[in-house]
């Protein structure tokens, strides 16, 4: 837990040119208060401490403005710029060295049970006001652009998404003009009926 925490801040230093120290980052930089409670929230809710989890996550929320469920998986060195509005669903789960802007959502349609929220890879930035919702997959090293809107589509790995719908406009390295591939729904998301 304290290589995570290191590793956190390390992610501020090296993403924000605004934080100026150690000390600034961790007694200014709220984004990281918000992932620094959820560490501590995630392993009170995986240890069957679930509402001491939901509370430390509200008290994260009123304090920083993010809000990111207890039971999202959020890996190593994440960056959240920031950070106001940011929404992270419970069976989110987000990838190593990961940066993320303000007003992100990474919520589900209410179509599926289980897993109903984003997959994101390592290394894959998203920009401001990005809103990914479904049990979609976004590969490795992608960029998801400001205002993107990803509902039941992959991201390709290596690719830069961008509009409304998003629309892929470089992969590998190339710029093109394609539309997302359909969502394959992942294992543990259960189709949901809706009521007429």
């Amino acid at each position: 837990m304290l290589r995570t925490l290191v590793e956190d801040i390390q992610a501020v230093r090296r993403n924000d040119p605004a934080a100026h120290g150690w000390l600034e980052v961790v007694l200014c930089h709220t984004p990281l208060h918000a992932i620094l409670a959820h560490r501590v929230a995630h392993w009170c809710h995986r240890h069957g401490l679930r509402l001491v989890a939901r509370l430390l996550s509200v008290l994260a929320r009123f304090w920083t403005g993010v809000e990111i469920h207890p039971g999202a998986r959020i890996g190593r060195a994440f960056f959240i710029d920031h950070g106001a509005g940011v929404v992270i669903g419970e069976t989110a789960i987000v990838g190593d060295h990961c940066v993320m802007f303000h007003n992100v959502t990474l919520g589900g349609t209410g179509k599926y049970d289980g897993q109903r929220h984003p997959v994101v890879g390592d290394h894959v930035f998203i920009g401001t006001n990005a809103i990914l919702l479904g049990p979609i997959r976004v590969g490795d090293h992608a960029k998801v652009g400001a205002n993107a809107f990803v509902i039941n589509r992959d991201v390709p790995a290596h690719s830069t998404v961008v509009g409304t719908p998003a629309r892929i406009v470089k992969l590998d390295g190339k710029r093109v003009d394609l539309d997302l591939p359909p969502t394959a729904p992942r294992p543990g998301a259960v189709p949901v009926e809706l009521p007429a």
